[in-house]
């Protein structure tokens, strides 16, 4: 599979626009090992394009998890499908909360992605204790 070249001055301006912010689990990059990805939030292969309304940043494990899904089934509602989080149109503290070290959806809808992401993951909620005990999470991103 072939990447999508995105320009230095593209890359900088989402990561900056992320504060260096995971913009799906609110990790910052300098507490990951792993480099972070500029994530197609609405994947190529779909009509997304490479242009900034469509970009965020995402540490290895989210941008793994998500792929270039869209959406996924809320087995709790039906087998509802449900969008994705979209970093570029809704505002990460209106769909998640902190309680303790566990991501919480604030809406019922707000459960898939959490799901989808692993974001409440044995590994992931450890590396989160230990962060919150660092005082370094929640990353904020340069606009909130």
């Amino acid at each position: 599979m072939s990447r999508t070249y995105i320009a230095a001055a593209l890359r900088r301006e989402v990561i900056e626009r992320a504060g260096s912010c995971c913009e799906y689990c609110r990790t910052r990059a300098d507490d990951r090992a792993l480099d972070f990805a500029i994530d197609h939030v609405i994947a190529e292969k779909h009509g997304g394009l490479t242009q900034a309304d469509n970009l965020c940043l995402s540490c290895y494990w989210c941008n793994s998890y998500k792929g270039s899904d869209l959406s996924s089934v809320d087995w709790e509602a039906d087998s509802a499908i449900v969008p994705l989080f979209n970093p570029r149109s809704q505002v990460w503290n209106d769909h998640f909360q902190l309680i303790g070290v566990r991501l919480v959806g604030v809406t019922a809808h707000d459960r898939v992605p959490i799901a989808l992401l692993r974001l409440n993951a044995v590994e992931r909620l450890k590396e989160r204790e230990l962060l919150l005990m660092l005082g370094t999470y929640p990353c904020l991103s340069a606009s909130q």
